[in-house]
């Protein structure tokens, strides 16, 4: 048995097809088919019941594809490290969210540059469910995402809790007014999520948050970006919750509010290999304390400057 016949049984675990699962493996059926029949033999029991329409897994073959999942992104973890700790083509490949481009991720990034320029540093869009393949992958060093999920071959660090806010259109109802507005007063209008896949998402995520409160939104029309999300937005045709980084995506014809909700908000998630202990990822995460102590004074600051100026009583000359 080799890995060669641990990757050939995944594909066909995973497509329920030989003919799929050669496609996707770029060979012919036969051999395939061959490649399997010899770990069945080697093993001495049936892993695929292939009588069955679509080919099923027998009970001895859902345990074994699980541990052959596990042992090949294991496989692919080792080589990615090993890559890494050899120092061949070193460098430091992100995969982010779009709205986290909008937070402090380009500030952390050109503080990298600035102290690792001998590093290549690569900025990858992604989805956090892909960063989470493209980790085990061996394609990507670190992911910031917004959406939870389990994974024992992930470390996952909850980095802040970012506070949602209300798109509106500048003419809706709601735009008018001011101060916190509600999930119920939300609701009662149509809502835009994103993205539309992969699943789950950030767009989940937002309905739960409805969900919670026993809420069901007027309307739910998905699409793929926030941008187009706040594109619609500004077009009149519902609302959006964001993270509140995205108010710098301004639009004349948008109006931004926050939420009444203390728990309306977003995780900004990062991501590494469980047993990654690269120095460049250190790094990575001391500069993101630095920074976020950075924009916690440049806050007060702002407060600061924004409070009026009391003065006492004029005396008469």
């Amino acid at each position: 048995m080799d890995f060669r016949h641990l990757k050939y049984f995944v594909a066909v675990a995973q497509e329920r097809s030989f003919t799929r699962a050669a496609e996707r493996l770029y060979i012919s059926q036969p051999p395939l088919s061959r490649q399997i029949q010899q770990l069945e033999e080697e093993l001495g029991l049936k892993l695929l019941d292939r009588e069955a329409r679509p080919l099923a897994l027998t009970e001895a073959g859902r345990f074994f594809h699980a541990r052959a999942v596990r042992m090949l992104e294991q496989l692919d973890e080792t080589i990615a490290m090993t890559r890494r700790l050899s120092q061949v083509d070193r460098r430091l490949v992100i995969g982010f969210v779009p709205s986290t481009m909008y937070g402090a991720l380009p500030r952390i990034a050109r503080l990298f540059r600035a102290r690792r320029p001998q590093v290549p540093l690569v900025l990858v869009e992604k989805t956090t469910v892909e960063q989470g393949e493209a980790l085990k992958a061996g394609q990507i060093d670190v992911g910031f995402g917004r959406v939870r999920f389990d994974d024992p071959s992930l470390r996952r660090e909850v980095l802040r809790e970012e506070p949602l806010v209300l798109a509106i259109p500048t003419e809706h109802s709601l735009a008018g007014e001011s101060g916190p507005v509600s999930l119920a007063q939300a609701a009662a209008f149509p809502q835009l999520v994103y993205p539309r896949k992969p699943r789950p998402s950030y767009a989940d995520h937002i309905l739960s948050l409805f969900r919670d409160q026993g809420l069901e939104p007027a309307e739910v029309q998905e699409v793929q970006e926030m941008q187009t999300a706040l594109g619609l937005v500004a077009a009149g045709m519902g609302l959006c919750l964001v993270p509140a980084s995205a108010q710098r995506l301004r639009r004349d014809e948008v109006v931004y509010r926050p939420l009444l909700e203390s728990n309306a908000t977003s995780p900004i998630i990062m991501s590494t290999r469980l047993n990654d202990q690269s120095e460049d990822i250190a790094l990575l995460r001391e500069l993101i304390d630095e920074v976020y102590r950075l924009q916690a004074v440049e806050k007060l600051e702002a407060e600061r400057k924004s409070m009026p100026v009391l003065t006492g009583p004029r005396s008469s000359p």
